[in-house]
């Protein structure tokens, strides 16, 4: 009998695999499939980076695999009959071990499944930074009433119609947080790695990855939503943050390693950009961290994609691959493994 192994029982309730979906995931594959539910739970917050002695023992010959990224114990134990893994996350990059590539099996993320709670929070960040927010926050810590920096003109506040916002990456949450920041009237560029040949999909200047100086230096926030690969480690260096305007804002949803953090803390500490930021390059972010007591930062600890609509999303991913799977068709949200995205 064929296997599948769904590896979903994550330690946070929010994205642990409810009774419903297993019961719809099973229902999809019917008969002549053995579909393995792991009951002891993993954490989620990783793509790749731990799994369960129950799991690697249920992969050993599973053809099928889903799970939060997957594992290279899990890659190993089936690599003599994986074909297709599947990540409830969407950064690929603890999965590309040397392990799996050796499956040679396909392998789908979850891109764009989060885009919509992650471009609310963008929005919100946005938010944040152009009305001068995080002045107050920082007055509200001290206990001080601070009007009069906000009606002298010490502390810049923009409407949204004014404000120019430059996006790295445009992936499913790029696209989501353009059409958001179009709709309330700001001005929105980006980058991304291959620019259409005809027209610029709605933006105000697209441009290549290549051009992301151009990008920060018209950029009065720049939000970081590209993969994390092997090209774009440290893609947002100190030369991309101190191109950027005076009074410019960094918003990270992505990954920690995406940008410099010591040239941002540089810049930070020089008073000239502050940042909202949802990720980082060590999570939990250390207790000794510069960033916890910093006046020009805002931080959330990776909460930005979490919804209520998480699993009914994620299912109907699922349920529409299995049934592709098992058509031998081409499969949705592919992972070009070279590419690492």
């Amino acid at each position: 009998m064929r296997r599948a192994v769904v590896d979903l029982a994550s330690t946070r309730p929010v994205w642990a695999l409810p009774a419903e979906g297993l019961a719809s995931i099973r229902e999809s594959f019917g008969g002549g499939w053995d579909v393995y539910a792991v009951t002891e739970p993993v954490s989620s917050d990783g793509d790749g980076h731990g799994a369960s002695s129950e799991a690697v023992n249920a992969a050993e010959g599973a053809e099928v695999y889903f799970g939060f990224g997957v594992a290279g114990e899990i890659a190993e134990a089936a690599k003599s009959s994986l074909r297709w893994a599947h990540s409830a996350a969407t950064g690929v990059s603890g999965s590309l071990t040397e392990s799996f590539r050796a499956t040679g099996a396909v392998l789908t993320n979850s891109r764009g499944i989060h885009a919509e709670p992650v471009a609310d929070w963008v929005v919100m960040a946005i938010g944040f930074c152009v009305k001068g927010v995080h002045n107050s926050v920082t007055a509200q810590r001290a206990g001080a009433w601070v009007k009069d920096d906000y009606t002298d003109g010490s502390i810049a506040v923009k409407e949204f119609s004014d404000t120019r916002v430059g996006i790295v990456g445009l992936g499913g949450v790029g696209r989501a947080v353009a059409r958001r920041c179009r709709a309330l009237e700001m001005s929105v560029s980006g980058v991304r790695r291959h620019v259409p040949e005809a027209g610029t999909e709605g933006f105000d200047w697209l441009g290549s990855g290549a051009e992301i100086m151009t990008l920060a230096a018209r950029s009065d926030v720049l939000v970081v939503s590209a993969a994390l690969t092997e090209d774009t480690y440290g893609l947002v260096s100190s030369d991309v943050l101190a191109a950027m305007p005076d009074g410019a804002y960094v918003v990270n949803v992505s990954r920690g390693d995406l940008i410099d953090g010591a040239a941002l803390l540089r810049e930070l500490d020089s008073g000239r950009l502050a940042c909202v930021l949802d990720v980082f390059s060590q999570e939990p972010l250390p207790e000794d961290h510069p960033f916890w007591a910093h006046p020009r930062v805002l931080m959330t600890p990776h909460m930005s994609a979490v919804s209520s609509h998480f699993w009914e999303r994620e299912i109907k991913l699922i349920k529409t691959n299995v049934e592709r799977y098992l058509s031998g068709m081409e499969l949705m949200n592919q992972v070009d493994v070279k590419l690492g995205y």
